[in-house]
């Protein structure tokens, strides 16, 4: 009897892994798919490309310094060897499904799927055209060399499919005239936050310094960020406070004015809507949790 790959199932939880190495130019290591718990979240290094695809619900990903709040419709990159933080939001955690592979042919497919070092966040494939596809490779859990290689083309498809999404962007800016000019300002905003988040920056600052009016931005941020600029922003600095109420000991005042916010009332209202709990008693919480950060292992297969 040909051996199984390792599957595990459940009502919230589906995972294929330990799959043998079927190709030095690209192989499956593990995929599946979650509905994820309040504050689910991960924190570590991966020696593997992973691409998450948000299907429903809310968290963030936080890498090199950055923090994306991300939304049902968009999908992020993990590469090899960058520390993260990825967790799911309190009040509309996340489902996700996810591919791990490597290969020495990944980096030049993750450039044509419109990834890049400073652009891990991008508008994901259809809800339905994912599943398609994850249920094609849940069908083959066989451990003999046809399901591998099947499993091998329907990792392809899937990136045919992410080439394809991309592809459709850019067609769609050709057809207003704007080739690309969305995502670049898009990128512009969100690199300005990224470094100017302590300050009080308004949305006013923010599409000046991109050099387009405040509704197209607006606009923008709408399309590929499921969310106002207004939001971005505030849910930004939410989760860069959160994550020093449990990282430091910063006083709240003090993370207050370290994410831009002066008046400290201001801050923990803003806080309390984001999270239902204030800044100092989610500091608490977190502190009090047994595991605040579950790790991966083989064991629960956490991805």
């Amino acid at each position: 009897m040909n051996p199984s790959v390792k599957y595990t199932v459940n009502s919230d939880f589906r995972c294929l892994e330990d799959m043998s190495l079927a190709s030095m130019e690209l192989e499956l290591v593990h995929m599946g798919k979650e509905k994820c718990k309040p504050y689910h979240a991960f924190s570590g290094i991966r020696t593997e490309y992973i691409i998450h695809f948000i299907t429903s619900g809310k968290g963030f990903y936080s890498v090199d310094g950055v923090t994306y709040p991300l939304t049902a419709g968009q999908m992020f990159l993990i590469c090899p060897g960058n520390p993260v933080v990825y967790c799911s939001d309190v009040n509309d955690p996340w489902t996700y499904m996810w591919i791990g592979f490597k290969g020495f042919r990944s980096k030049a497919i993750l450039t044509q799927c419109g990834f890049e070092k400073n652009r891990l966040v991008l508008p994901s494939p259809s809800k339905e055209d994912l599943q398609a596809c994850f249920n094609e490779l849940f069908d083959h859990v066989v451990q003999d060399y046809a399901s591998s290689l099947y499993r091998e083309a329907m990792l392809l498809k899937l990136l045919s499919l992410l080439v394809s999404t991309r592809k459709q962007h850019i067609t769609d800016g050709e057809e207003n005239g704007t080739p690309f000019n969305k995502n670049r300002h898009l990128d512009l905003a969100i690199e300005y936050i990224n470094t100017h988040y302590m300050k009080s920056i308004s949305v006013s600052d923010i599409s000046k310094h991109v050099g387009i009016s405040q509704g197209y931005l607006n606009q923008i941020f709408t399309q590929h960020a499921n969310m106002s600029i207004q939001k971005y922003l505030i849910e930004f600095r939410m989760y860069k406070a959160a994550n020093l109420l449990v990282g430091s000991d910063f006083s709240i005042k003090e993370i207050s004015n370290m994410v831009g916010y002066q008046d400290q009332l201001v801050f923990s209202k803003a806080f309390k809507k984001k999270f239902e709990m204030s800044p100092k008693s989610y500091r608490v919480y977190r502190n009090a949790l047994e595991n605040p950060i579950e790790k991966y292992s083989k064991k629960n297969c956490l991805f």
